[in-house]
């Protein structure tokens, strides 16, 4: 049977490059949505894999509450699989909220928390390894005093580097982050000279990560929750080898319709409201 329609993939992460391959590699009709050309490169792998290279598109741009729906009318959207990086709320927010007016079915592909990966968070404290500590948000963090007279490694993307501003006189900051003209632009406007920013695309090996720590001497390393996918278990392995104190952000707390960690899950999901018809695949309830 045809194919109706296509599933509307927000993309961004290595997740959703692993799914746009698997719904490449399965000829379903997709349209992954990035915000940056240097996103898009996640998928060209993916695109040659499509028998029919329209079957997957990658469109990039922002979507705001005035431009999402012409979008989905436009890509004949059926589905919504949402991959996209557990902090970028506002794009999963719209998402949420437009399926829900237009009756459009949406899941959310979460990546799962570092101590749900066999990152061992509960073996380590119960023998006192976990120097660890979870702030459920950046001013939450910013509104205490443990960075002072720090060396603070950040490593939470440039968009929150505006609050650590005026820390910028209380303790030594330093950043790592994508390299990108904005980013690194976002992060002079904040404070940080250049010659406290490293700037490298993930992934970022244990080896390399030690190293620019014990270069920059730090003792304090302020991360999210990003879980294995975003390195997470790299940051604490090298920090409990050097016994530097990790701080992570909690991811922020939204509630989806529906979500899966599972890839199978996800292609279902995607086979079911495409109406295709495959043998390797039972309907499920969505």
């Amino acid at each position: 049977m045809k194919a109706k329609g296509r599933i509307w993939l927000i993309g961004g992460t290595q997740e959703s490059a692993q799914l746009a391959a698997a719904i490449a590699e399965a000829q379903l009709a997709c349209t992954v949505s990035v915000t940056t050309e240097t996103a898009k490169q996640l998928y060209a792998s993916s695109v040659e894999k499509a028998e029919n290279h329209t079957l997957l598109r990658v469109w990039v741009g922002r979507l705001t509450v005035e431009t999402a729906a012409s979008f989905l009318q436009q890509q004949q959207i059926v589905a919504v699989l949402d991959a996209s990086h557990p902090y970028a709320i506002e794009i999963s927010q719209l998402a949420i909220a437009i399926t829900t007016q237009l009756g459009i079915p949406y899941l959310r592909f979460e990546r799962p928390d570092w101590k749900d990966e066999g990152g061992g968070m509960k073996d380590e404290r119960e023998k006192g390894q976990e120097k660890g500590l979870v702030f459920q948000s950046f001013a939450e963090l910013v509104a205490t005093d443990i960075l002072q007279g720090q060396r603070v490694l950040l490593i939470v993307g440039y968009r929150p580097l505006t609050l650590f501003q005026p820390w910028q006189d209380r303790a030594t900051l330093f950043a790592r982050l994508l390299p990108s003209v904005t980013a690194i632009e976002a992060a002079i406007a904040a404070g940080f000279t250049p010659d406290r920013l490293f700037a490298m695309r993930p992934p970022i090996s244990p080896d390399l990560e030690k190293a620019l720590w014990q270069h920059w001497q730090i003792s304090v390393v302020i991360t999210k929750s990003s879980g294995i996918a975003g390195g997470e278990d790299v940051k604490r392995k090298v920090a409990m080898e050097l016994e530097i104190p990790l701080v992570a952000i909690a991811r922020p707390p939204i509630t989806y319709p529906q979500q899966t960690s599972d890839l199978t899950t996800a292609l279902r999901f995607c086979h079911q409201h495409l109406s295709c018809s495959s043998s390797s695949f039972e309907k499920g309830d969505f």
